[in-house]
C-alpha cells in the first residue's frame, strides 16, 4: 500500500511514521503538527523529510495538499481516569480534540476518500462518547 500525503496531528516524536514503517505502508510526504521542541528535534533527527507545520491551531487547510491519511491523538489529561478533576473535553489541553475535528472536516470536504485514525484514552464517559 502506498499513500501520497499523511498528516499527523499531535505528532510527538513521529510515532505515526514508526507505525507506518513497521506496517510496511509507504508514503510520499509526511506532514506533522507538534509544538514540543524536544519531540520535534527527535522527529527531525530520525525523519529529516518530515514537513513540520507547527501549532495545530495555526494550520490552514487550504494551504495543504490533498491529504490521504489523517492520524493523531489529542491530549488526554482531561479525559484520563488519572485526572481526578475529569474535566473532559473542556480541559485546557483536551479541548484540542476540536482542532482535530476542524481539520478532519476540512480535509474530508476536499477528499471524500480520506482515511483517518484518532486515538485517545478512555475515562471520562461523556468525552469518550463524543470521541467515539
Amino acid at each position: 500500500m502506498k499513500i501520497k500525503n499523511v498528516l499527523s496531528l499531535f505528532d510527538g516524536m513521529s510515532c505515526g511514521q514508526i507505525a507506518l514503517n513497521r506496517a510496511g505502508i509507504e508514503y510520499d510526504n509526511y506532514y506533522a503538527s507538534e509544538i514540543k521542541e524536544h519531540a520535534i528535534r527527535v522527529s527531525k533527527f530520525n525523519y529529516p523529510g518530515t514537513i513540520h507545520l507547527g501549532d495545530i491551531k495555526d494550520i490552514e487547510i487550504d494551504s495543504l495538499p490533498q491529504i490521504d491519511l489523517l492520524i493523531g491523538g489529542s491530549p488526554c489529561k482531561g479525559i484520563s481516569r488519572l485526572n481526578q478533576n475529569q474535566e473532559g473535553l473542556k480541559h485546557k489541553e483536551s479541548i484540542l480534540f476540536w482542532e482535530y475535528v476542524r481539520i478532519y472536516k476540512g480535509l474530508k470536504a476536499r477528499n471524500p476518500n480520506l482515511y483517518f485514525l484518532l486515538e485517545n484514552t478512555h475515562g471520562n464517559k461523556k468525552a469518550t462518547k463524543i470521541i467515539t
